[in-house]
């Protein structure tokens, strides 16, 4: 997170940020360092999580209908920055595997309850459906890349998909 920040200058002071998929809570932590005490930082996920200054916490499935009013009810209002940086548990099928990422990258979400201009960043698997995700995307955003970060081994297939400028077509994430 530190270096794709450090490059793109997502993390803005007083943003208001969402962390799906927080646990452990590490990007949550680098977000929160980042928008500092005037930002606000939510953290989403299933598991539990320990607490993490400048950080609240939201133990849901942001795939619940009611997700994106009770996040938007506790920023109050829209978010400026959505991240994902979830994984499910891995089959070792690589197909299986990438479609499952697919599924999670919470794109939906981010178009529910991101603000004009906002930005989306999200793990992804390379493996061929990636591509449909980055014509949806570049649909609502100005401006969709894919990132890799040098930390990120050069044998693996995970990358991030960085959209920003939201052109602000929200969406109802129930679909």
């Amino acid at each position: 997170m530190i270096e794709i920040d450090d490059k793109h200058h997502i993390l803005k002071p007083g943003a208001s940020v969402v962390d799906l998929g927080a646990a452990p809570g590490s990007w949550s932590q680098v977000a929160a360092k980042r928008v500092g005490e005037e930002g606000r930082v939510v953290a989403i996920d299933l598991l539990k999580m320990d607490p993490v200054p400048g950080v609240e916490f939201l133990q849901l499935d942001f795939l619940d209908p009611l997700a994106p009013q009770k996040l938007e009810m506790l920023l109050g209002g829209p978010a400026d920055v959505v991240l994902s940086d979830m994984a499910p548990n891995a089959t070792g099928h690589r197909a299986t595997d990438h479609l499952k990422i697919m599924a999670l990258v919470a794109a939906e979400f981010a178009r529910a309850v991101l603000r004009p201009g906002g930005a989306f960043l999200a793990k992804v698997i390379q493996g061929g459906t990636e591509g449909i995700l980055l014509a949806a995307l570049k649909r609502d955003f100005a401006s969709v890349k894919h990132v890799k970060p040098a930390a990120s081994r050069a044998d693996s297939a995970e990358l991030y998909v960085l959209a920003t400028g939201f052109r602000g077509t929200r969406t109802d994430a129930r679909g």
